[in-house]
């Protein structure tokens, strides 16, 4: 349950992220203004605290899981099969054992993406200009691109996974549910591809 509610909370501020950095595209002053000031506001520290523990927290849980699966008794183990068919359920299925991959990059990303953009912070007005320059170098748009595919894999089948972990997902809404979060995997995942690329685009001379 834990790991689920900390995958769910992730993807809630991943939702209002990509918002955010969506904004430069549309209106660029508009995305300065409002990056100065969040960077400003007081309770910033305190909410960057608690993204660092979701940040921690998911990993940590998620490999307890899998090193809980890995020593289970191998009778158990031999009689785990997908029973999902093809197309999308087949997608599912590989995202699901693709999962500690998909998750150690994107764990690898952020390690990545806070040296460059938030240890050192830009200065008011130069967010952007600090963004672009990331972007502008090839292995930069190749690793964000790589992340915003992996997020998105991770969430196709992650997502649906969560509600069921919680017990929030039963027969009558499975359907729904499902779909729901394949829905914000494409979103969100292709959302960030699709982000980190016009932006790298914009910053080529």
């Amino acid at each position: 349950m834990l790991l689920a509610a900390t995958g769910l909370l992730l993807v809630l501020f991943l939702g209002v992220h990509l918002g955010g950095v969506g904004l430069a595209l549309v209106d660029p002053q508009a995305f300065e203004a409002g990056s100065a000031t969040l960077h400003a506001w007081w309770p910033l520290p305190i909410l960057e605290g608690a993204l660092v523990v979701l940040f921690l927290l998911h990993p940590l849980k998620a490999a307890a899981k899998a090193l809980a699966n890995a020593t289970a008794a191998p009778g158990v183990q031999g009689g785990r099969r997908s029973r999902r068919g093809g197309g999308p359920e087949a997608l599912a299925a590989l995202a699901a054992r693709t999962s500690p991959w998909s998750g150690a990059l994107l764990l690898l990303f952020l390690v990545v993406h806070l040296v460059q953009l938030r240890w050192v912070r830009p200065p008011a007005g130069g967010e952007l200009a600090a963004v672009r320059a990331v972007l502008g170098q090839p292995q930069g748009w190749v690793l964000y691109g790589a992340a915003g595919l992996a997020l998105a894999l991770h969430l196709f089948q992650g997502v649906e996974s969560a509600h069921r972990s919680l017990g929030l997902l039963d027969g009558a809404n499975a359907g729904l549910l499902r779909w729901l979060g394949r829905l914000v995997a494409l979103l969100v995942g292709g959302g960030f591809c699709l982000v980190s690329l016009a932006l790298a685009w914009g910053a080529q001379p």
